[in-house]
């Protein structure tokens, strides 16, 4: 049976906040470890029937970059929605509420 592996090295500063984020994957193109700025990763726990979730994002993150990282995360969840259960009622309903979000960054974006 094939592998596959993905690693993160998580840095914290002094008070446990990240300060560095490294991934890497046996599957990556690049072969090597990447940095990134933040991580949402949702793990379904089928004994009690619930979802663990792991978010973590570095302290220096610009606050536009979370907004764009939190809509596009929920437009990935719509699309698995679609594939995995092919519910065009929940796919809808997140594309449509993307869409809001992404009106209501642009709004502010203005106001700046």
């Amino acid at each position: 049976m094939k592998k596959s592996e993905i690693k993160f090295t998580v840095e914290l500063d002094h008070n446990n906040v990240p300060e560095r984020i490294v991934w890497e994957a046996t599957e990556s193109p690049s072969g090597k470890p990447e940095e990134t700025k933040a991580i949402a990763i949702s793990l379904w726990d089928n004994e009690q029937r619930n979802t663990m979730r792991i978010d973590l994002w570095m302290k220096d993150m610009n606050v536009d970059d979370m907004k764009q990282f939190s809509v596009e995360s929920i437009a990935g969840i719509a699309e698995t929605i679609k594939t995995a259960t092919d519910d065009d009622v929940m796919y809808n309903e997140m594309k449509d509420l993307c869409k809001r979000l992404i009106e209501h960054i642009q709004s502010q974006e203005k106001q700046k």
